[in-house]
């Protein structure tokens, strides 16, 4: 454990301790006699003094000092109990401390910068288990440091606070993180110097974990440019979990208007905790990497056994199980998962205590037992409770999930289900899928091309006879192995359905769908206008859209979604999507499908500023720099690769290959999601290096791709020649060799495989930061461009002053949700529009800024301004008004000033202020501010 420094006098004690390590700064000793069979005399007393001695005085066997170079007295900081404790709090200093102790000049800078680490460390080891035990004590006076240190509105919240370092150029300084709902800050009083420091998570634009030569595991904050570096915390995992989630809230929040509505979950800023941030976090990977619904709460975690049946072997792993699903993911590299709902689950059993083993069975007949489950007879009660109530009419799904051979399709399944039964429904909404009506397979006459699809349906056959078939099937490295090789025609929509999740969507929403088609039709919208404008241009080269059958199919799917999601409505790329989504699947099925991409896999793509697909550029980007650095070296302009790539993830490739590739490519998103398409682009990169490296301009490398990705074939589709794209008329016309589609993706495989889910979802977190504040500077850049032309005011006066605008916004924003301008702050809005302020926040700056403002009867010349700017009498000024006010008053002509004095004593701004409130002369209230403002 870490101790208090006190003052050891080595010359005294050097008789009771043997040396055990050392280095410049720190020494690890043993107590002599423990643990040395003899050790003389010494070691006998020694031995016989702490054996005598109570418990409150005995000496533990090992510790560590803290010593400076020519000096005789040291410092301990750490004892231990055994050998194991003690090394890992040297391992510690050596990994955390060492290197930066060389930055300092002074032994006596170095022995305070150590004190006060070690203080720190002990504090934060008493927080955690305060915080474990819910002590209130321990964080009232945390809370009310940070109140006197920082001074900020009484609303605001600390989440909670850490011990760290802060680094000041090459010199750190230890102190306390606070980290409130928010700011980020920071606060050391150390041999007289105070540091201050206080950050708005709505002002970062980089937060990343980083690591050097001298800092090792540190904290990186960007903010206006400015890099700020936090280390030495004692859980740094935690403390960078805490502030993710924090920034990404309030970035959401105040900026993203449009994804943050729909979630519920942190709607109040004022009751963010730190245990709800680490609940959401990790609910939002779970649901991530199963692909179940955004609603679902991961509530346990076991590491667990889970038998492979046709393995025959145990797979470590760990259960995890929420509202509504128990999933299984392994550990050990066999890729082995699992997910059950529990609206499949039939009976939930304990049978065999020895090996604290769960047997849990569902319909179908099938079985999966769980082994070495901590707490399993608990668990076991809690699950058969939970399935009592998972069996309610809304949750039940008549969706067999079969162990066995049976050929039929989980698309079958749904025959006769809700959407059929719905009076009408079975004249407009189609129950085939597009393919199997205009290209149903000839079972007569088999060509060799499709003896392989048959041999495909065999191997995944065999598959579903080892592994189950259905919702519950095991998802193994094989099940990868079949989709690389592309999933045959007759399976892809089960599958797509299965592996994107939508089945879980579809199973628990019955005749939603067909209920979304009934009111959305007839509806006249935007969206609707643009969906009929597009209509005709999705796979016109198909048969299925040069048909009133697909084109009607498609109408509904796509004004449905635009119905049921207003926020998101349409936009271009879903149509092509969609289209190929009904060559496969049933319409319900493509619905349901539409929606996992949408809300799920692709989030954030399809809205208006398309931050989701710029947030996944920016994660190529970083790939691409790690995987193809010479590519990096030979390009001056990363935008490059950006403005190449959008339709490869707004499409998922589709719009850039030929259809029958395409669809492969959709086989493997479905299953390993984002990852696959970002595999695949590096990939096509790596595969065209040779040529990228000699372009000689952004002009040459597209035409080079393009005619790349011409040149690619499926050499096993099934599709006729009408059908597909890659047709032998380009063949003669391409000087670039065939590449089978199928070659492609399993070289992006063998290549770029070890790219994990949690990376590529880490690396989504840290862009959307940046590509939010890089929207926002590019959003005020505009705003200062259009307005510069006709004001007075100096460029950097003037952007000076829309930071200030711009804050105060936010500043009404930060507690409250019923803000007049976070409820009227729209993104999507004209630039002049995006960031407004009311009457009160006018008053405030008008006081600040105007040369006006010390006349005695300031309150009503601000409350006359804001009448006369708020022409359209809402309530609220954007920046352009706010700057032409003080545009004139600063830089207007005598005539100008005049005018505007006179214009502000005439109605509608002008308002008898002094007679409403003879008692307080010119001074207003807040609500009188509040209660003129609105007057018309």
């Amino acid at each position: 454990m870490w101790l208090k420094p006190e003052e050891v006098l080595l010359k005294n004690a050097l008789k009771l301790w043997v040396l055990e390590r050392s280095n410049e700064y720190f020494v690890l000793q043993r107590r002599r006699g423990y643990g040395e069979e003899g050790g003389g005399l010494a070691g006998l007393l020694v031995g016989t003094l702490d054996a005598v001695l109570d418990s409150t005085s005995k000496v533990a066997p090992f510790r560590i000092l803290h010593q400076t170079p020519d000096s005789q007295v040291y410092w301990s900081i750490a004892c231990g109990a055994n050998r194991e404790e003690i090394t890992e709090h040297w391992d510690w200093l050596e990994r955390n401390v060492m290197k930066t102790l060389s930055v300092f000049d002074s032994n006596e800078d170095i022995t305070s910068f150590v004190q006060g680490k070690i203080r720190g460390l002990i504090a934060e080891e008493s927080k955690g288990s305060l915080d474990r035990e819910e002590d209130p004590e321990k964080f009232r006076e945390a809370l009310m440091k940070f109140e006197k240190c920082f001074g900020l509105a009484e609303p605001e919240k600390l989440v909670t606070y850490y011990s760290c370092s802060y680094w000041r150029g090459r010199v750190p300084c230890q102190g306390w993180l606070y980290l409130s709902t928010n700011f980020l800050g920071f606060y050391s009083f150390l041999l007289g110097a105070e540091i201050k420091l206080v950050i708005a998570w709505d002002e970062i634009s980089k937060l990343e974990r980083t690591s050097n030569v001298i800092l090792t595991e540190s904290i990186h904050v960007c903010s206006h440019g400015e890099d700020h570096y936090f280390s030495m915390f004692l859980h740094v995992s935690e403390t960078f979990l805490l502030m993710e989630q924090l920034a990404l809230y309030a970035i959401r929040r105040l900026f993203d208007k449009e994804t943050f509505e729909g979630d519920p979950v942190l709607h109040d800023p004022l009751q963010i905790t730190k245990r709800g941030l680490e609940s959401r976090a990790h609910s939002e990977q779970f649901n991530a990497f199963f692909r179940l619904p955004k609603e679902e709460t991961l509530r346990e975690v076991h590491e667990c056994f889970l038998w492979v049946p046709f393995s025959h072997y145990n797979t470590l792993g760990k259960m995890c199980i929420s509202e509504n699903y128990i999933c299984f993911a392994s550990q050990d590299g066999s890729l082995c998962s699992v997910i059950i709902p529990l609206r499949e689950v039939v009976a939930v059993e304990s049978s065999d205590p020895t090996s604290k083993a769960v047997s849990i069975s569902t319909k179908g007949m099938k079985a999966f037992r769980f082994s070495e489950v901590r707490d399993f007879e608990l668990l076991v009660t809690k699950l058969r409770s939970r399935c009592g109530a998972a069996s309610s009419p809304q949750h039940v799904a008549n969706v067999e999930v079969a162990a066995g051979p049976s050929p039929d399709s989980l698309l079958e399944y749904y025959e006769g289900q809700p959407i059929a039964s719905h009076k009408g429904n079975s004249k407009t909404v189609s129950t085939e899928a597009l393919m199997t009506v205009f290209h149903p397979q000839d079972m007569e006459n088999l060509d060799s091309k499709m003896l392989k699809e048959k041999m495909k349906e065999q191997s995944w056959n065999i598959l579903f006879i080892e592994c189950g078939r259905g919702v519950s099937m095991f998802r193994t490295r094989k099940t990868r192995d079949l989709i690389v090789r592309g999933i045959p025609e007759m399976l892809r929509g089960e599958l797509w359905l299965l592996f994107s999740g939508a089945v879980n969507d579809m199973a628990t929403n019955p005749g939603y769908y067909a209920e979304l088609v009934e009111r959305s039709l007839g509806t006249c919208t935007l969206a609707t206008d643009e969906i009929e404008r597009d209509l005709r241009r999705s796979l016109p080269e198909h048969p299925a859209f040069q048909s009133d059958t697909g084109i009607s199919a498609l109408r509904r799917v796509l004004t449905a979604y635009a119905y049921r999601n207003p926020k998101i409505g349409y936009c271009q790329a879903m149509n092509i999507l969609t289209s190929v989504l009904l060559l496969y699947a049933k319409e319900e099925e493509a619905f349901w499908l539409l929606v996992a991409v949408c809300e799920r896999m692709l989030p954030d793509y399809f809205n208006r500023r398309i931050i989701g697909a710029l947030v996944d550029q920016g994660v190529f980007e970083e790939l691409i720099r790690e995987h193809l650095p010479q590519l990096t070296d030979h390009m001056t302009d990363m935008t490059f690769f950006s403005s190449v790539s959008l339709s490869w993830f707004l499409t998922l490739f589709i719009s850039v290959l030929p259809i029958e590739s395409a669809v492969n490519v959709v086989d493997c998103f479905f299953y390993d999601g984002i990852k696959a398409i970002l595999q695949l682009g590096l990939a096509v990169l790596d595969y065209n290096m040779d040529k990228l490296l000699t372009c000689k301009d952004d002009a040459e490398a597209v035409t080079l791709l393009n005619r790349f990705f011409d040149s690619i074939t499926n050499k096993d589709s099934p599709l006729p020649p009408t059908v597909q794209q890659a047709s032998g008329a380009n063949d003669a016309k391409s000087l670039h060799p065939k590449v089978d589609i199928t070659d492609l993706i399993r070289e992006s495989n063998e290549k770029y495989g070890e790219i994990r889910f949690e990376d590529v979802e880490s690396m989504r977190r840290r862009n959307r930061l940046y590509i939010i504040q890089t929207l926002e500077v590019t959003t005020k850049q505009n705003v200062l461009r259009v307005i510069s032309q006709d004001l007075k005011i100096s460029p950097s006066d003037l952007e000076d002053l829309y930071e200030l605008f711009k804050k105060e916004h936010f500043l009404s924003c930060y507690w409250s949700m019923n803000s007049p301008a976070l409820k009227h702050h729209d993104p999507s809005l004209p630039y002049l529009e995006q960031y407004r302020i009311d009457c009160q926040q006018f008053r405030l700056l008008h006081h600040l800024l105007s040369p006006w403002a010390h006349c005695a009867n300031k309150d009503s010349l601000a409350l006359w301004t804001f009448r006369l700017l708020d022409e359209n009498l809402d309530g609220l000024i954007n920046f352009k008004e706010f700057a032409c006010v003080l545009d004139t008053m600063y830089y207007g002509s005598f005539t100008q000033k005049l005018k505007l004095l006179f214009k502000l004593h005439i109605p509608p701004a002008f308002t008898e202020v002094e007679s409403l409130s003879p008692s307080k002369g010119a001074q207003l209230s807040k609500e009188e501010l509040i209660h003129f403002s609105l007057l018309n």
